[in-house]
């Protein structure tokens, strides 16, 4: 029986200097998981009520599995562990929605580099980790969106105002499952993406899923 390697999927080898790249910023994404996990948590000690902090350690949880399946990607085709170094240790944010707005806007910067990591692998089966790791930081963009707006809600959004966290799920799933099924049916994941960011940021002003879909379609 031949073994399995994993850098060969059906007797193709991949570019190697690709794969060499995505393993390079595999090491960045595993030291910037284990920053924003020590960072989400303490956003979760300034949350002023249990809903939100149950939202930001969710995020953290997830933030914990990718950590564990980037490590195992590297292993995979290195053979080697990755050494984590204290540079990236976050720095505390001047106030809790400075850190939502600072958490935000790096689950977005996260979706491209793992999208280029996702690019180089040469396997589906990682390629799905991944994805899996991606639809996750969309999620979480969405849902830092919503905590922001929640926390600098105005007069011009009445529904945000009075929503709660706990109405999270009505707000953002119907977009999950729809993005989802539209990644499953298009090459252009770039095109998902950012249409359904984009759309959980309309949500998080106040507008339904359905409202927030049709608008970013009439302007897409």
């Amino acid at each position: 029986m031949r073994k399995y390697r994993p850098d060969i999927e059906y007797g193709k080898v991949y570019d190697p200097k690709a794969l060499e790249r995505s393993l390079s910023l595999i090491q960045k994404a595993v030291q910037g998981e284990r920053a924003d996990e020590l960072f989400y948590e303490y956003l979760i000690g300034l949350a002023p009520s249990k809903e939100e902090k149950n939202i930001i350690a969710s995020i953290r949880d997830d933030e914990r599995k990718h950590f564990k399946m980037f490590k195992k990607i590297y292993r995979d085709f290195t053979g080697r562990d990755i050494t984590l170094t204290n540079e990236d240790l976050f720095q505390k944010p001047k106030s809790y929605v400075e850190g939502i707005k600072k958490a935000l806007f790096g689950e977005l910067r996260a979706i491209e580099m793992y999208r280029e990591i996702r690019a180089g692998l040469p396997t589906k089966i990682y390629r799905d980790m991944l994805f899996e790791i991606i639809t996750d930081e969309i999620k979480h963009s969405a849902k830092y969106n919503y905590l922001f707006t929640l926390n600098m809600a105005t007069a011009n959004h009445p529904n945000v105002e009075n929503s709660e966290p706990r109405q999270w799920g009505k707000y953002i799933n119907p977009l999950i499952k729809q993005g989802l099924e539209e990644a499953e049916e298009t090459l252009d994941l770039e095109q998902v993406f950012q249409k359904f960011i984009l759309s959980g940021v309309l949500v998080g002003q106040g507008y339904t899923a359905e409202e927030a879909l049709e608008k970013v379609n009439e302007n897409g």
